[in-house]
């Protein structure tokens, strides 16, 4: 990697009270280019008062904000949807030059988190409440469902703008105020994002931006004011998360790891299951966590799937995610991840894995001193190694031979991760046994990658989530809003029958 001269490189700093604010903390990291390894930015970590500050102002912003109607906060909703719309190609080369993935993957990115504005949108339908009349002699019973206030979105360096998204356009459109801790590894888009809101009309306060490390996200965790936590990443994180922010009385949704399989059937197209697998293990260098990672070849076909794979791999084009013509895969995030995920094929050469493909060493031409690890197939990979049970958030694809469905499914329903996994096949009566047999939170059948669109939530099982709450969709409503119930009457003093100690009774 590349450290250039520090003086000429820009601090990106933090955005509160609806403009940007330069730290005064002294604590910086490095931001770099992934496909050059040239470190362009250093980034802010917040101090305690700056964590205090960015927090007091969202209560204020909140403060605000709840009291709009359905009508003004509809509006400012629809004007960032339309700005959005109109300069995603902004915010596209803005990811790609932090994180590496190529434009395309970048556009993909933001569209996906588009439908959820989209979805927010809409939200009076999500967020009305229910009504009995009478349900006592000349009592009524209502519900309202009201925002928490103060909530926090801790989102990872993969998809700096999609899964913000999965969580602020829910949050704020039910009338909270949102501070959002972006990554350390590609802090801009967040405010990118937040330059988008203030241009929208949305009120001071209500969107911050807080750049920070370990003592932002805990500052976050532990704050009385803060009423909930979002997060995506590791599982370790991800559990970390969800005991310390439930110990301070917070609602949690905590979206961790995966390790996601591909179970192949004899009659599945070898040729679509080739290319998907190319699609599904190799997009955004792997660094996914919805990448498929295993491929369970129910034999024979595992000799003619990964011939054809092969074939595929060799034809991909590597490269900087913001040259032309595009390449179809970038580099890794950093050079230390570049050399876990080596680690990891080290692993399985050393458990008697076979590389088929063999990634380490790769250098992109013309790109000699960035983070490029190339596409990598290993074959047997025993289901004992590390290099199996852990996730690797690479551009690694695994090979686990099996003798039949019963015997994939198994393998799949063993592991510690349920986040998603798919079935290829031609065969209907298997893949719905799958559907149904499966212990993870989304199933793909000839879908390699499952993530359900904005109107069903997104979330796995066992140690891929922690808390009861999925990401976006109708849970994403329900976990940015509280319901209050109301017992109403109102007396009528020609009727009213005075007093009684008893317990109310129906006659």
């Amino acid at each position: 990697m590349s450290i250039t001269d520090t003086t000429a490189i820009p601090t990106i700093g933090h955005w509160i009270d609806g403009a940007p604010r330069a730290s005064h903390s002294g604590r910086t990291a490095p931001v770099f280019n992934p496909a050059t390894g040239v470190q362009q930015a250093r980034v802010a970590l917040a101090d305690q008062s700056e964590i205090d500050e960015a927090i007091a102002s969202a209560q204020r912003g909140f403060e605000t904000w709840s009291t709009y109607s359905v009508a003004k906060r509809q509006a400012v909703l629809f004007s960032f949807r339309e700005l959005l719309n109109a300069r995603n190609g902004e915010l596209a080369e803005i990811i790609t030059r932090e994180h590496g993935k190529v434009l395309s993957d970048a556009m993909g990115e933001i569209a996906r988190g588009q439908e959820v504005v989209e979805l927010a949108t809409g939200f009076a339908h999500f967020t009305k409440g229910a009504f009995n009349e009478n349900v006592s002699t000349g009592i009524d019973v209502y519900s309202l469902k009201q925002p928490l206030g103060v909530v926090g979105v801790i989102s990872p360096f993969n998809f700096p703008a999609m899964v913000p998204m999965w969580f602020f356009p829910v949050a704020i459109a039910a009338g909270n105020a949102v501070v959002l801790k972006p990554s350390e590894k590609d802090p801009s888009a967040a405010l990118w994002m937040a330059e988008l809101w203030k241009e929208a009309g949305l009120p001071d306060g209500v969107f911050t931006v807080l750049q920070g490390d370990k003592l932002a996200v805990d500052g976050l965790l532990t704050d009385p004011a803060v009423q909930s936590i979002s997060f995506v990443g590791s599982t370790p994180i991800a559990k970390y998360i969800y005991e310390t922010a439930s110990q301070h009385g917070k609602r949690v949704q905590a979206l961790g790891g995966a390790k996601n399989h591909m179970l192949v059937l004899p009659d599945a197209d070898l040729d679509i299951v080739a290319d998907q697998a190319i699609n599904a293990g190799y997009g955004a260098a792997g660094e996914r966590c919805m990448a498929i990672s295993v491929v369970l070849a129910v034999e024979p076909v595992a000799d003619e799937l990964i011939e054809k794979i092969t074939e595929r791999i060799s034809a991909l084009r590597i490269g900087d995610g913001a040259s032309h013509p595009e390449p179809q895969m970038g580099p890794l995030i950093t050079a230390e991840h570049r050399a876990k995920v080596s680690g990891y094929v080290d692993i399985a050469e050393a458990d008697g894995a076979k590389i088929v493909v063999d990634g380490r060493g790769f250098t992109a031409p013309g790109c000699e001193g960035g983070f490029f690890f190339g596409p990598t197939l290993i074959d047997e990979v025993p289901t004992t190694s590390r290099a199996y049970t852990e996730e690797i958030f690479g551009p690694v694809l695994e090979i686990v031979r099996v003798k039949s469905y019963d015997e994939g499914a198994a393998l799949i329903n063993s592991g510690q991760f349920g986040n998603g996994t798919a079935i290829f096949t031609n065969d209907g009566g298997a893949a719905r046994r799958f559907q149904n047999e499966i212990q993870v939170g989304m199933i793909g059948i000839n879908v390699p990658i499952p993530v359900p669109v904005a109107y069903h939530s997104f979330g796995g099982w066992k140690q891929s989530l922690f808390g009861d709450s999925k990401a976006y969709g109708v849970q994403g409503f329900e976990f940015f809003t509280r319901e209050k119930a109301i017992t109403s009457r109102w007396l009528d003093p020609a009727t009213h029958g005075g007093i009684d100690l008893g317990f109310p009774q129906n006659d």
